[in-house]
């Protein structure tokens, strides 16, 4: 075997650890194997030449990585461990171990009770003098709900466009009020106006002027918009009147019922022989529902009246047509304002102006100045221009005057609905009433109004 043919073997087969000592040395070159077959330094690249001098400096070239040199071939070693399986984070159980018991956890305590409110007390009753029939507490109109429907802007008659639009764009559109709109809920805040003590307003006029239609339309409207005070409609008219059966046919009482039992002075015992319509108005019929006719003088009405005053603070009454009666000339020392109603025709008018003549003849000059005229278009076929002359010549006089045009609802009778059968033109006008009624309410002075029976 040559030298180059022991130079491949030694290159193929892997090295063996040897110490130097141990193989002879070459015969022919005397070097020993270990210091022969040692692969010598790496030679080194050569240097580039440098380049051409250019008017810029050209950006130098990184010089190459030296190549690394050839690891030597070392055998194989013993087999590697397999790796221990990494240990769990702090805090966490192995799976192999076995599960710790749970701990039944403790039950949580009930939550403390909450004290209750203290409720208020009832409000004082005041003391009674000696000899006097003692007062009930007044209560709220609220208890009053509880047998009727809430009546609470319960109208939802508006006409027009506007709620239309509100509709059908679910409320992202609302147009502004109309003028009327605004009117109608000035006339409200007015009526809304807070009163004390007790007041009373008649309603006159010739018969089929619409007198009785629009006394129950003005309680009705008055009792539904004044939580705060019960109102009762009174029937004084001597003369077969129906106040009753505009407001509640079923009541089966009258100033007779009332009067005959000496022990009913509640409110309990007083309604039990009263109606009461849908709007909270109360009404005090004035014949028997049956049995013989029975006329009505003033000593019933003013007994009927003081026990009404205990325990309501506004009271609508209707007169007769007939001036120089004696029942009415006890309601007309009584009531604190008037309506007077008229046809919107010449006769109506020249009853109506009869009417004040006979207030100014027989010293009701106080009560005139707190008279309103109503011109009541009952069967639609008014003339404008003949309402408009009669304003006119009532107006000259200085009395108010305030035209109520012609609804179907108020024509043929029966139960008068103001919340929901009456036509929002019309009750814009009794709104208009009333707000001048409480207006006149309003203006009379403490003394006189805190007084009952006048």
């Amino acid at each position: 075997m040559n030298q180059r043919d022991e130079f491949l073997r030694d290159r193929m087969r892997p090295a063996q650890l040897e110490p130097p000592d141990a193989r002879p040395p070459d015969p022919q070159s005397g070097i020993p194997p270990t210091v022969a077959h040692q692969p010598g330094p790496p030679p080194k690249p050569p240097t580039p030449p440098p380049p051409p001098a250019t008017a810029f400096a050209p950006r130098p070239t990184p010089a190459p990585e030296p190549p690394h040199p050839p690891h030597p071939s070392y055998p194989p070693g013993p087999p590697r461990p397999p790796e221990a399986p990494p240990a769990p984070p702090p805090g966490v159980l192995e799976t192999s171990s076995p599960p710790l018991p749970r701990v039944p956890e403790a039950p949580s305590a009930p939550p403390p009770p909450v004290p209750e409110a203290p409720s208020a007390p009832p409000p004082p009753v005041p003391e009674t003098p000696p000899g006097e029939t003692p007062l009930e507490a007044p209560s709220p109109r609220s208890t009053d709900a509880a047998i009727t429907p809430a009546r609470k802007g319960a109208h939802s008659g508006e006409r027009g466009w506007r709620p239309i639009v509100q509709a059908l764009t679910f409320g992202l559109i609302n147009p502004r009020p109309s003028s009327a709109q605004r009117q109608r809920a000035q006339f409200e805040a007015t009526i809304r106006t807070a009163l004390h003590g007790i007041h009373k307003v008649g309603v006159l006029g010739k018969g089929g002027v619409g007198k009785t239609s629009v006394a129950a339309s003005i309680g009705s409207i008055l009792a539904q918009l004044r939580l705060q005070d019960r109102v009762v409609a009174i029937d004084a008219d001597t003369a077969f009147g129906r106040l009753s059966s505009r407001i509640d046919p079923r009541a089966t009482g009258s100033f007779w019922e009332l009067i005959a039992d000496k022990n009913a002075q509640s409110f309990a015992d007083l309604t039990a022989r009263m109606g009461r319509n849908s709007a909270g108005l109360y009404a005090l019929a004035g014949e028997p529902a049956s049995g013989p006719r029975r006329v009505l003088d003033p000593a019933i009405y003013r007994e009927s009246a003081l026990r009404l005053d205990r325990h309501f603070a506004i009271s609508i009454i209707d007169c007769g047509s007939a001036m120089d009666t004696a029942v009415t000339q006890e309601v007309l020392r009584d009531v604190d304002a008037l309506i007077v109603v008229s046809s919107p025709w010449a006769d109506g008018a020249s009853a109506a102006a009869k009417t004040m003549e006979w207030l100014t003849d027989h010293d009701h000059t106080e009560l005139l100045q707190r008279s309103i005229v109503v011109l009541n278009d009952s069967d639609g076929h008014a003339d404008k221009r003949t309402k408009s002359l009669l304003a006119r010549e009532f107006a000259d006089q200085g009395q108010p005057v305030i035209e109520v045009p012609f609804d179907p609802h108020l024509r043929p009778g029966g139960v008068i609905d103001v919340v929901h059968e009456m036509d929002t033109a019309t009750r814009g006008k009794l709104m208009q009433i009333a707000a001048t009624i409480i207006g006149y309410f309003e203006s009379r002075p403490a003394s006189v109004r805190d007084q009952p029976n006048r």
